[in-house]
Order: structure tokens, then C-alpha cells, then sequence
């Protein structure tokens, strides 16, 4: 069971507002934090005596705050562990995504689906197929079966490795059809049914549900929308987990990003424990302000698995993704990947070669085009200025904090004014929780430039709604 120390949780709960109660501030205080995800179900809240010494209030306060909490369902008492967070009716089996009938919905017409974060194909591609198709006829000869990758393409990876700080042989490179089961693949290397994973909350729901198929032991740690807690994230790597996966690069869906000092502190602790680093650096290219000034996570910790991908960079309907393994797992890595498919398709491969000898990232036109879409969904702030957000330096998406927890009626709502939306409760580790939070990719200038007064609506007819439910409460 994680828990939390009086120190931290302080911390997390900032100054005491002097015009409440304090057993009131303290008790909200702790169910915004259940609420936001920075407090995680089944986490062990500290002692009414530590939490007496450490915010400074009386312990009548903290007894009179805790009973609140399990009067509202977010905390309960349990005997030999003290008072436990819970969200009310427990967390939600499977990850949460897709929520019933929102992925199989492809709308169609002018609906306009901010629940994918990827880009149209960038300039070059057709000169890229071009030129792949001319380089085919020397692979046709043979049976076309590249478990591994074709070489071209494995040794062009391992280069952009080198060249970002991280020494990699060809022999290093493994070729999948995209990232997710380039996961998949190190997932059935190192991670074992039962064994503990750390893995932060919120992430990319994609992959918790293939954590989940392996049986893996899902250990949570909060990410919040200006930094992770390094305090949980350690304490559960202490408590004996396996594997961490981890997204250090414009972190889906928060948008932040390890610095070199957070990187190595991260490899020490995964060193001192045992811990495998998982690494999916799927957006790692997709800087937009400025090249970041890090090295790869594998430049810190020499046995993490570095997962990465085109889709992102390129183009989604390459369907192509990499592994660059330490050398002591490219055995099992192998073994693994055998076990999935016989390769990807060789055409996309070269494709994707053809595109990295250009430039291994961005290409310029695409990098302007996601800044000026950035922008134009940035309106929403002007729109909604009691929106809040984080502006990433990279990535595909922002991730609102709404000052209410509307998130799923936000999403239904804006379906009906044409707008496909995830709630946060779809990037959640335990399928539920972030109402205050939507993420908003902003991919395609076109869709985040009509999103915007759609969104407007949507969020005026909740503030209705809750007007005209207040209105009603006091005509009772």
C-alpha cells in the first residue's frame, strides 16, 4: 500500500485559507487532490498525529477533516492501516478507454475528433515512397520476412541514437509495427503475470490495457499538470516493483518533460532497486519551441529498453515503431518479438529510412504547422479564462484543469455539438477520477480552429445546467 507523508501532503495542499474552516479547508483539500488524481485509491494517508504536526492544526481539526472525507466516500478507515483514500464505488476495471461507444463512433460529416493526437502526412512522403519504391526491387529476391527489421532501417535508427548522446549498434535495433506493439514486445520480455509495474497517472490508456493483458501488479504514481511526485514515484520503486514505464518527452497527457538532473535521479533509483526502465519516447522528436538540451533516458540508465516510433513524426500510416534494447535483453527481446508477427511490412520500412536520412525529426512545415494549431486552440484561454493549462514546449496535446469536475458531461455535451473528446478519466491508471481535467489534441490547425467555439458552447450550457440545479435547490 503507498502512502503519503504529512510533510508531502502539506506540501500538495498549499497555504490554509483563513476564511474557512480549518477542518473544512483541510478535508476539500484533500478531495481536490482524490479528485485531480494527486492522491491515488488506496493510498495511506498519514496519522492524525503526523498530519497534527505537519499542517500545525489541532488534532480535532484533523479527526473532524477525516471524518468528512468518509462521510463523502473518498476516505475510509481501516483497522491496522489507518485512513485510506478510495474513490466512491472503487477505481474502474480496464483503464477506462474507450468509454461505451466513443472509439467505435467515428462520427463522419463535419464532427471533429480531438481524441487522437496525430498529424496528416508530412511534405517529402510521396518523394520518400519514391524512392523507397526504387530501392524494393533489391529485398524482392528474398522471402520479404524481416523479424528484426531490414538492416537500412535498424542502422539509421541506431545512427539518431548515437547522435543524440546514446552509442547503439544495429544489433540493438528491433523493428515493430508501431510503437504500441513495440510495448507489447518488452512487456513479454521483462514483466512477468504478478510482478509490480509503476507506471504514472495519467498516461496514454493504450498502454495500460496491454500492461493489463500481461497480469502485471499496475502500481500508479501521480503526475500532476506541473510535475510528477518524485516522493510516491520512489517509494512504490522501493516497495519492490519489476518495471517502470516511463514517458520523459513531452509526457502524454501532460506535456512535461525531464530535465538531465530528474533523468539520472530516476536511473539511480531504478539501479539501486532492480527496476527495469521502460522508456516510450514516442514524442521525443516532436519538439516545437526549441531542440530540448537532455540526453535520452538510456544515456543515464544503460539497461533501460527505449521504445520509439514514426507515427508521431512522420506519419501515422507508416505504422512503424522501434526498440533500442540493452545488449543483455536483446535475447529475450527477440524471443518475444517472434512471438507477435514476422515483421513489419518492408515498403514502410524503406519509407521510413528514406524519410529519417532527410531529418530524423520534425520537418520544418509540420513543426510550424502543430505551433500555429497550438496557438489556435491556446483561444480557449482568451474563451474560457477560468480554464487552466500548462503550455508544452512539444508534443501532440494540452491538458485542461476546468474549475469543475465536468469532464464526462463535458464530453457528452460536445458530441452534440459536433466534437469527439476524451475526459481525463480515459488517461487515469484506475479508469476513473480527473474529472477536472480533458485533454485537447492539437494535431490538425483546421480541427483545433473550429474545436474552439464548439467547446465555448459545450462549457456555457454545463454552467447553465449547474445554474439552473442551484436555482432548483433553493426554490425547494
Amino acid at each position: 500500500m503507498q502512502h503519503i507523508t504529512g510533510r508531502r501532503l502539506t506540501t500538495l495542499l498549499g497555504a490554509p485559507d483563513p476564511g474557512r474552516p480549518a477542518y473544512l479547508w483541510l478535508a476539500d483539500g484533500i478531495h481536490g487532490l482524490v479528485a485531480d488524481g494527486r492522491l491515488l485509491h488506496g493510498t495511506r494517508l498519514p496519522s492524525e498525529r503526523e498530519l497534527v504536526d505537519a499542517v500545525g492544526a489541532s488534532r480535532t481539526t484533523v479527526t473532524r477533516a477525516y471524518a468528512v472525507l468518509g462521510e463523502r466516500g473518498y476516505a475510509v478507515a481501516r483497522r491496522g492501516s489507518g485512513t485510506v483514500v478510495q474513490l466512491p464505488g472503487g477505481p474502474v476495471a480496464g483503464g477506462g478507454e474507450p468509454l461505451p461507444g466513443w472509439e467505435q463512433d467515428e462520427g463522419g460529416g463535419d464532427v471533429i475528433d480531438l481524441r487522437r493526437a496525430a498529424q496528416a502526412a508530412p511534405p517529402g512522403l510521396r518523394e520518400a515512397l519514391e524512392a523507397a519504391t526504387a530501392r524494393l526491387p533489391a529485398y524482392v529476391g528474398g522471402a520479404g520476412y524481416f523479424p528484426l527489421g531490414v538492416p537500412e532501417l535498424r542502422e539509421s535508427i541506431a545512427a539518431r541514437y548515437a547522435e543524440r548522446g546514446v552509442p547503439t549498434d544495429a544489433s540493438q535495433i528491433f523493428v515493430t509495427s508501431g510503437a504500441l506493439s513495440a510495448l507489447v514486445t518488452v512487456f513479454r520480455a521483462v514483466i512477468g503475470r504478478g510482478d509490480r509495474v509503476v507506471i504514472e497517472s495519467p498516461t496514454y490508456a493504450h498502454s495500460v490495457g496491454a500492461l493489463r493483458h500481461t497480469g502485471a501488479r499496475l502500481v500508479p504514481v501521480p503526475i500532476g499538470p506541473v510535475e510528477i511526485d518524485r516522493e510516491a514515484r520512489d517509494q512504490a520503486l522501493a516497495a519492490g516493483a519489476g518495471a517502470m514505464l516511463a514517458l520523459p518527452d513531452f509526457h502524454n497527457p501532460t506535456g512535461l518533460s525531464l530535465d538531465d538532473d530528474d533523468r539520472a535521479r530516476l536511473a539511480c533509483v531504478w539501479q539501486r532497486h532492480g527496476v527495469v526502465g521502460i522508456v516510450d519516447e514516442t514524442l521525443t522528436e516532436v519538439w516545437l519551441d526549441e531542440a530540448p538540451d537532455v540526453l535520452p533516458m538510456a544515456a543515464h540508465s544503460r539497461g533501460c529498453v527505449s521504445v520509439g516510433s514514426a507515427s508521431k513524426t512522420f506519419w501515422g500510416g507508416l505504422r512503424i515503431g522501434w526498440i533500442r534494447a540493452p545488449r543483455e535483453l536483446v535475447g529475450a527481446i527477440a524471443a518475444a518479438r517472434a512471438t507477435l508477427d514476422l515483421g513489419a511490412p518492408v515498403l514502410e520500412q524503406l519509407i521510413t529510412a528514406e524519410l529519417m536520412r532527410t531529418s530524423a525529426t520534425l520537418h520544418p512545415d509540420a513543426r510550424a504547422g502543430l505551433i500555429e494549431s497550438r496557438a489556435a486552440l491556446l483561444q480557449l484561454r482568451n474563451a474560457l479564462p477560468q480554464w487552466e493549462v500548462r503550455v508544452p514546449s512539444g508534443g501532440l496535446s494540452l491538458w485542461w484543469r476546468m474549475p469543475k469536475p465536468r469532464a464526462t458531461r463535458l464530453a457528452a455535451i460536445a458530441r452534440q455539438h459536433g466534437v469527439l473528446l476524451d475526459p481525463g478519466s480515459t488517461q487515469a491508471v484506475q479508469g476513473s477520477g480527473l474529472e477536472h481535467y480533458v485533454r485537447t489534441p492539437f494535431a490538425l490547425a483546421d480541427a483545433a480552429r473550429a474545436a474552439v467555439p464548439a467547446l465555448v458552447r459545450s462549457w456555457e450550457q454545463i454552467a447553465q445546467e449547474d445554474a439552473g440545479s442551484r436555482g432548483g435547490g433553493r426554490s425547494r
